[in-house]
């Protein structure tokens, strides 16, 4: 397609990969223009990033769609996202009374309810159960090898789920179905003390996701356990935490220290006013697998050895930034800037380049980055994890 016709289809600026400086040229070729217009730090590149960074983003809208009678989901694991070999992420929609079936992972799972409500249920190895109605920006979180299931509720529901390896998929689980369909009906027999007849109608494969009615209150579901209750609560309420709040935005962090069940997984919900921008820092605990809520904007990667790559990021896109790598992510639309960012850790750490420099003696700063008494001066001793000041 001509530049001209894509003018007349709609695209009155075709975007070209000219910077500023009179680099590149014309892309007269054939293209996805609608991709160069979502991507415009991957067209034309800030003349500071240099060097050989593989990619570290992938969106949910080009990853395979799983759809089931009771609901869909559709996964980013190393598969889609080569350097994410840390955590792999699952986005699940279940319809009212959809269920996720009765299963457990050689993995942990932590989720956050993007939309809707859904009721969760585990039993632990000691006998213990656990059941909870989970809503919007309520997490919820599973050790390794703990049963569970999910379900929708009214109006139904759309979550995020995280497990703790990158080359996990959750079509590749364990499921109670699945395990039935594959052992001998005898044997469900003299396990059970029932007649094999009870099991003529038994899945003859993984069920997974299928539709189911609506359940009623939780507490006319409510099981009594001989053993009680897990003691350890498998649900954190994040949106109730007092957020740390600075002029352009807000954190929520949640980790082992305000949600003990979380052993695995540590994350921060982060807000970035239009303007606005998370910091320079980096993390000196994993690397940080990203989800994107809502907005846009752009993240530069800076790994070291003079390399540096920048990518743009919007809502529903996956971002990965390795152990120990500088970044930011700077809101670039008009609307608040909404995301998570998650570590295979049981604590949330940072490091802030402005705060490190603030406490560093000034004569140090001053000769390693030939700058003057005004810059330093202007540094700052506590961290701000979202940064907007006045004029700039």
């Amino acid at each position: 397609m001509s530049e001209s016709e894509n003018t007349r289809q709609g695209y009155p600026h075709i975007p070209q990969p000219i910077r500023s400086d009179g680099a590149g040229g014309p892309d007269l070729g054939p293209r996805d223009v609608m991709r160069d217009l979502e991507n415009p730090d991957m067209l034309v590149p800030p003349i500071t990033d240099a060097g050989l960074v593989p990619n570290m983003k992938f969106s949910f809208s080009d990853a395979h769609m799983q759809l089931n009678q009771g609901g869909w989901s559709r996964e980013v694991t190393a598969r889609e996202l080569p350097i994410a070999t840390t955590l792999a992420g699952v986005n699940m929609s279940l319809i009212p009374g959809g269920v996720r079936e009765l299963h457990w992972h050689q993995q942990a799972e932590w989720s956050y309810m993007l939309l809707g409500n859904a009721r969760i249920t585990a039993v632990d190895q000691n006998g213990r159960n656990f059941i909870a109605d989970i809503g919007p920006g309520d997490l919820w979180y599973f050790p390794p090898g703990i049963p569970h299931s999910i379900q929708g509720l009214e109006g139904g529901c759309e979550f995020l789920l995280v497990f703790d390896d990158g080359n996990f998929s959750d079509l590749n689980t364990l499921s109670i179905s699945d395990w039935f369909a594959h052992t001998p009906k005898e044997v469900l027999s003299a396990n059970f003390g029932v007649p094999e007849s009870d099991f003529d109608h038994i899945p003859d494969n993984q069920v997974y996701i299928y539709k189911s009615t609506v359940p009623g209150s939780i507490e006319s579901q409510r099981v009594e356990s001989p053993y009680r209750t897990i003691p350890q609560s498998f649900k954190f309420e994040l949106l109730k935490q007092t957020p740390i709040i600075t002029p352009g935005g807000s954190v929520r962090i949640v980790d082992s220290s305000n949600f003990p069940a979380s052993k695995a997984i540590a994350a921060a919900l982060v807000e970035i006013k239009p303007g606005a921008m998370r910091e320079l820092h980096w993390h000196p605990n994993n690397d940080e697998w990203q989800y994107y809520l809502s907005g846009q904007g752009r993240m530069t990667v800076f790994t070291g050895n003079g390399n540096a790559r920048t990518y743009d990021v919007r809502a529903g896109d996956v971002g990965y930034v390795p152990f120990a790598s500088g970044h930011y992510v700077q809101n670039t639309g008009n609307t608040t800037l909404w995301f998570l960012e998650m570590f295979k850790s049981d604590r949330f750490a940072d490091v802030s380049l402005n705060q490190w420099m603030a406490l560093t003696p000034a004569e140090l700063v001053k000769s390693n980055l030939n700058v003057d008494e005004a810059f330093v001066s202007k540094l700052r001793k506590e961290k701000w994890p979202v940064v907007k000041y006045p004029g700039f």
